[in-house]
């Protein structure tokens, strides 16, 4: 009767598909529509020459093809995803605190730890760096909007759908439907054997996010391809738009290969296919196809928040990036070698020798392109004059954590090492240090030092300060005592450990409730910002021009201020920012 249930499941949502491909097939132009009144887009047919102020309320941001607009879609998106995933490592570390089992059992656990990892890397991670791509590249790059303003909106409206397919199933749970516990990787046979249909949730809302992020990576080629101004030449591209440019094509070779994993998977679990079982492909089958695009993807998560930090840290060291070519080169170098070392996840599964070696190799060349960068960041601040703003801090906490969490990777890539290590906690603090104490504080960097051009108005920046030490405290405390678990030979993803590993473990429970009371206070503090802080009535809030460091967003917000001063807007005097700074 279930696996009626399973197969009824798979048709009705596949039936859902096709009914969306037919409805977006009879949208006759994609890059013809009316252009907004903010200035968010250009109408790139000849017919399409008027302007409308846009709706208001809800209807707004339902119908909205604004990339700003989008781009803040995206964010809230991001943030909702980030809020779940704390809470479950929460609910995680506080079980972890004891060496048995106190709050939940340990299927619960397995949940709550699938749902983790997948929300951090496919609803929070790739979907907060396209709210920066899509709000602030068209602006650095000159461009009125993306080049296909309707499928920006149709990319995004697709993650919905998605995180609701993967987190329905813990709503669900009163009537019968157990959440996936897989694991974020989704191993066979433990992923075909689970009768949980939250498995096919989880898979089909992983799905849906490979759509979106694929196109997603067309839209971006096809803007900074198309869509540069004339004065932005491939010489004057900025590197966060380099580094967009290399992750988009990354996207286009890899998630395709994850949406077809998907797919077998799906097929494997109710039509009784034999892609992955010991009959058909066997199981190292699918973690060789998985890991084609589970390497990849960490460079497709990664590159963007190295490009964020080459561009802002270089605005409070007072120069330049040094070496700017060779940091696009390195980034295009990491974008071909990231298909090479697939392998280097596989080393423990008993394949050719021959191989394995060849992988090695790959794996350790492709830490030099990211020392390359590390360099590049360090010598931009050696004879820089320095200015401790609050993205500058954590700019300067992403090179530290970054250059921990590389260091950890190198010894991975090591055949001999690896063998010992793989299977402990020090593979999960090596990559919750690329993952949290780089790419996060890269973004957290991002949100303050654009906190102004999106809002009009300055964050706090006392309680800045708090969340950057709460969360550098916090990410050091929490993921070095996982590398000294895994140093211990505790074993990863387990809910009840030995008592000899109590120590370090609560340590780790402490540090991340650090970062959880840090994550706290950025939320109050950019709400409350964003509902009550001082207006910016500089167009260089963070004096740029001091140091001839102001870059096309910039002059567009100047622009904008201008613009809205000339019509009147005029602020409240009680909070009007006129000078460049943070708010204390």
């Amino acid at each position: 009767m279930q696996v009626d249930g399973q197969i009824a499941l798979t048709v009705l949502m596949g039936l859902l598909l096709l009914i969306v491909a037919g409805w977006i097939a009879r949208i006759e132009d994609w890059r013809s529509y009316t252009p907004l009144a903010s200035g968010g887009g250009r109408a790139v047919d000849d017919s399409a020459h008027g302007t409308h102020e846009k709706p208001g309320g809800l209807i707004r941001w339902l119908t909205t093809v604004d990339h700003k607009d989008i781009g803040i879609l995206y964010a809230i998106f991001g943030t909702f995803a980030l809020v779940w995933g704390g809470v479950t490592v929460a609910l995680m570390r506080t079980e972890l605190f004891s060496p048995t089992t106190v709050l939940m059992d340990p299927t619960t656990y397995n949940a709550l730890m699938t749902s983790h990892g997948i929300t951090m890397l496919f609803l929070f991670g790739t979907p907060m760096i396209a709210a920066f791509g899509n709000y602030v590249l068209p602006l650095l790059i000159g461009a009125d909007d993306m080049a296909f303003p309707r499928i920006n909106a149709i990319a995004f409206w697709l993650l919905p759908v998605a995180g609701s397919l993967i987190w329905a199933p813990f709503l669900l749970m009163a009537v019968g439907i157990e959440p996936a516990q897989t694991g974020w990787t989704m191993y066979p046979p433990l992923s075909l054997d689970q009768s949980a249909l939250g498995v096919d949730f989880m898979l089909l809302g992983l799905h849906l996010s490979g759509i979106s992020a694929t196109l997603g990576a067309i839209n971006f080629i096809a803007t900074i391809f198309t869509e540069r101004a004339p004065d932005v030449g491939w010489e004057r591209l900025d590197i966060f738009s380099w580094t967009m440019l290399t992750q988009s094509g990354l996207i286009l070779f890899a998630f395709p290969l994850l949406g077809s994993v998907l797919l077998m998977l799906l097929l494997d679990r109710n039509l009784g296919t034999t892609f992955f079982t010991t009959e058909g492909g066997g199981y190292i089958l699918y973690q060789h196809l998985f890991w084609f695009f589970g390497h990849p993807e960490v460079y497709i998560l990664v590159l963007p928040p190295m490009g964020l930090v080459s561009l802002i840290l270089p605005r409070f060291a007072g120069r330049k990036l040094f070496g700017f070519k060779f940091v696009v080169y390195s980034t295009l170098a990491i974008g071909v070698l990231s298909f090479g070392v697939w392998a280097h996840h596989m080393f423990t599964t008993g394949i050719d020798p021959r191989i394995r070696s060849a992988f090695m190799a790959v794996s350790l060349a492709i830490a030099v392109p990211s020392a390359v960068k590390v360099f590049n960041w360090i010598t931009t601040l050696w004879s820089g004059r320095l200015r401790l703003t609050v993205p500058m801090l954590f700019c300067l906490g992403f090179v530290s954590n970054f250059i921990i969490g590389g260091v950890t990777g190198v010894f991975l890539a090591s055949i001999p090492v690896d063998a010992v290590l793989h299977a402990t906690y020090y593979v999960v603090g090596h990559f919750h240090y690329i993952v949290m104490g780089a790419i996060g504080f890269a973004l957290f960097a991002a949100v303050y030092y654009w906190f102004p051009l999106m809002t009009g108005r300055m964050y706090q920046r006392s309680l800045g300060l708090i969340h950057f030490w709460l969360s550098f405290i916090g990410t050091n405390v929490t993921f070095f005592a996982m590398i000294l678990l895994g140093y211990g030979g505790m074993p990863r993803r387990y809910a009840e450990y030995l008592p000899q590993y109590a120590t370090l473990h609560q340590a780790t429970t402490v540090g991340a409730f650090l970062i959880f009371i840090g994550g706290v206070v950025f939320l109050w503090n950019i709400i409350q910002s964003w509902l009550e802080g001082p207006r910016v009535e500089s167009g260089d809030p963070w004096n740029l021009k001091e140091d001839g460091m102001v870059s096309h967003e910039w002059a567009w917000f100047e622009h904008q201020l201008e613009t809205r001063l000339a019509d009147g807007g005029e602020p409240d005097d009680d909070t009007a920012m006129t000078d460049g700074g943070e708010r204390e």
